[in-house]
């Protein structure tokens, strides 16, 4: 037995149950230390004055130190198959999907004892602790016997393993289980969060614990897109990782952008991103006390106002060029904010100056606007108001009235913080800190709503939902789990660097959320699709019951008929020679006798079933249909990037960077099981990729649509017929 004794330290309200687990069962000697914050990684500290990080880190580590000879597989493949289910199990067992993820562990382990090779592993640790760590959730499903393979293997472990995991389970879990799941927590996949080399976290400044307050602050002038996410993600972690409060404040200043269309999909979309939120509050609950505000600093002679033209003030701004109204008296410019307030013909001529310092080298505080003339109806309070705050006025003084302690702002605004500083300093209001992190760019993509909107306006889209949009809802219609937009986001960090992020990579993690348990069906392109006739096959069609997906019992069964008509892709049937053995998928294999063609293209194939041939001697291993009524009609639908340019650079024109064609569609013949797929169900089509359910079967005559999901690295295969 190893004798060999570390400290282990982590979170108090977070313990890190597979870890003490396995270092019980491996017989390495751990000293308890559960003082670290909350929302800080478990580290392992050495008595050399080493350490490690991260729960899977530590994991292998102590894998390794262990006792159990298997504890991390027999050989270099095994060790490879226990990381993958070191990463998989905490992902899909602390999820929404918790029972379709117990589903697929039981049907995996129906013939197994383990899950890795023939020994207990830290897998098999790992995924008993994410149960256990559920509390009830998993008892409840453990006595119901839904799952027994499943129920089996979790017995067995815990009788083999008693005494180790019984004093573990009964110290940190209760009845509700240990909160979450020890996966890896954010701050793990937020490095940009910790400063390795003195083992010390980087905190928002001057934070305290059950004292921190921050807002996601979003303009409902559109939907989320996935920079918003980010940004709510980060402000979710940080009330979480304080136990502070997290505000969701619309800034809706804009009137004339602003609806209440987009107020409620904001909404919805946080709701979609799982943010829980303190309180839903508006700016234009503040417009009375900000008016107040404005006039106050207009009599202490910080704010004035200002009729230069907008060109004019822009061109003095950039010059340092007092404006010629900047010196005006506190009775003057109290007139014209008169006129502005009423809206008056010469009120709309005006605005609200701060006045700071046209001569500061920071063009921020050359004397910003704060208040402008609006006569368009405002969402929410109708024609009250003539006069609206800017964001730069608004958001400092919101900030402060409602406790915010910490303001977390992308880096692109870090030119204005000074501004956002000395505008609270003139309004005599508290300090609120600034916590910076880089905005979110993703390749061959536009983020401002400016240009998302302009797409919708001249109909190059459906809608803000559309699957070609960056939008929460866009990229989730085109199939994207919401767990895999959650881990993509958590891993770019709260870094200062700007980055420009590949989709591909963003897809690859949903793939290994669906793979492991959508289910699995057949379609055949209509266009030119070949008829194979074989000539000893079945007389009469039957059916068998086979799996939707061989590996996830979760995923149900399908009814495949077999005839001895069958339709093949003329892709496929233009490569097959004559004599050449092929496989049919879920069958077996056939031998071409004859090619029929008509002007060079094939019209038909002829063959017989060979089912004693080995499938794994054949090169061609197709997809097919039997030629029955039940067949459905597929809409297959595949996008690509709005615009076609990697990287727009500043003074480029998204416009003249347009993709031309956006959307293929290809018709396919589908099998009858597609009757079931429900609108939102993701599937595979085998040969062809995953695609996600936009329109169910409602008719014969009515095509199911489904979408194409991109799996970060395969092309589309379909043929265009519409764009």
């Amino acid at each position: 037995m190893v004798r060999m004794e570390v400290k282990l330290a982590f979170p108090q309200d977070r313990p890190p149950l597979s870890i003490i687990s396995a270092a019980k069962i491996a017989g390495v000697s751990v000293i308890i230390d559960p003082t670290l914050a909350s929302g800080s990684v478990p580290t392992l500290h050495f008595s050399s004055g080493n350490f490690i990080h991260g729960v899977n880190t530590i994991l292998r580590y102590i894998a390794r130190a262990a006792s159990v000879s298997s504890f991390y597989g027999q050989d270099d493949i095994q060790a490879a198959q226990i990381d993958q289910w070191l990463e998989y199990a905490p992902l899909i067992l602390s999820g929404s999907e918790f029972e379709a993820a117990c589903s697929f562990l039981d049907g995996y382990l129906a013939t197994r004892t383990f899950l890795v090779g023939y020994g207990l592993s830290i897998a098999d640790i790992v995924v008993w602790s994410n149960l256990t760590g559920t509390g009830q959730r998993w008892e409840s499903l453990r006595r119901s016997k839904k799952y027994q393979s499943l129920v089996r293997w979790f017995n067995s472990v815990a009788a083999g393993y008693g005494d180790a995991l019984d004093e573990v389970t009964s110290a940190y879990v209760g009845k509700r289980g240990i909160g979450k799941s020890p996966a890896p927590s954010l701050k793990e996949k937020m490095p940009g969060l910790k400063e390795n080399t003195s083992g010390h976290e980087i905190d928002l400044p001057g934070a305290k614990v059950g004292e921190v307050c921050v807002r996601f602050a979003p303009e409902p002038s559109g939907y989320l897109h996935i920079g918003h996410a980010k940004a709510a993600l980060l402000n979710k972690y940080f009330a979480e990782r304080y136990k502070g409060r997290l505000i969701v404040r619309f800034d809706d200043t804009n009137p004339s952008k602003e609806s209440n269309e987009f107020v409620e999909n904001v909404l919805k979309d946080i709701e979609t991103l799982g943010v829980k939120y303190d309180v839903v509050t508006y700016t234009s609950d503040y417009f009375p006390k900000l008016m107040e505000m404005a006039e106050s600093l207009i009599k202490q002679g910080k704010a004035y106002i200002d009729d230069t033209p907008k060109e004019q003030m822009r061109s003095e701004r950039m010059d340092g060029v007092e404006s010629k109204r900047r010196n005006s008296t506190v009775e003057e410019n109290l007139s014209l904010w008169k006129e502005m307030v009423n809206g008056t013909r010469r009120g709309t001529q005006c605005c609200v100056r701060g006045k700071l310092d046209m001569q500061d080298p920071n063009k921020s505080l050359r004397d910003p606007v704060y208040y402008r003339c609006n006569p368009d109806p405002h969402h929410r309070v109708g024609s009250k108001y003539k006069v609206y705050p800017t964001y730069d006025f608004a958001c400092p003084f919101v900030d402060a009235l409602e406790g915010v302690t910490h303001a977390l702002r992308s880096s692109e605004y870090h030119d204005r913080n000074a501004q956002y500083y000395r505008i609270l300093q003139d309004m005599g209001l508290r300090r609120v800190e600034i916590y910076e992190f880089s905005r979110l760019n993703m390749v061959y993509t536009v983020l401002s709503k400016r240009k998302l909107l302009w797409f919708v306006q001249n109909k190059m889209v459906e809608d803000w939902t559309d699957a070609r949009f960056p939008t929460v809802q866009g990229i989730v219609r085109r199939g994207l789990k919401i767990e895999a937009l959650i881990q993509f986001i958590l891993e770019q960090g709260a870094s200062k660097n700007l980055n420009l992020m590949e989709w591909d990579k963003l897809w690859t993690i949903n793939k290994k959320i669906v793979d492991p348990i959508c289910g699995r069906h057949t379609a055949v392109l209509k266009e030119k699709c070949v008829l194979l006739t074989l000539a000893n096959g079945p007389e009469e069609p039957f059916v068998r019951i086979l799996p939707r997906h061989k590996k996830y019992e979760g995923a149900g069964k399908k009814a495949t008929t077999f005839a001895n008509r069958i339709w093949l892709e003329y892709a496929d049937a233009s490569v097959i020679s004559v004599g050449e053995e092929v496989t049919l998928m879920d069958w077996g294999n056939a031998i071409i006798r004859e090619i029929k063609t008509d002007n060079g293209t094939i019209t038909q194939l002829v063959g017989e079933l060979h089912l004693e041939g080995s499938v794994k001697m054949t090169k061609l291993k197709l997809t097919w249909l039997s030629d029955i009524e039940d067949l459905v009609s597929l809409s297959l639908v595949d996008f690509d990037y709005l615009i076609n340019k990697k990287k727009l650079e500043e003074d480029e024109d998204f416009l003249d960077n347009l993709n031309p064609c956006t959307r293929r569609e290809a018709l396919a013949l589908g099998d009858p099981n597609m009757r079931n797929v429900k609108k939102g169900e993701v599937i595979q089509l085998e040969r062809k990729g995953y695609y996600r359910c936009d329109v169910p079967f409602v008719r014969s005559s009515k095509p199911i649509v489904l979408f194409a999901i991109p799996d970060g690295r395969q092309k589309s295969t379909l043929i265009v017929t519409g764009a």
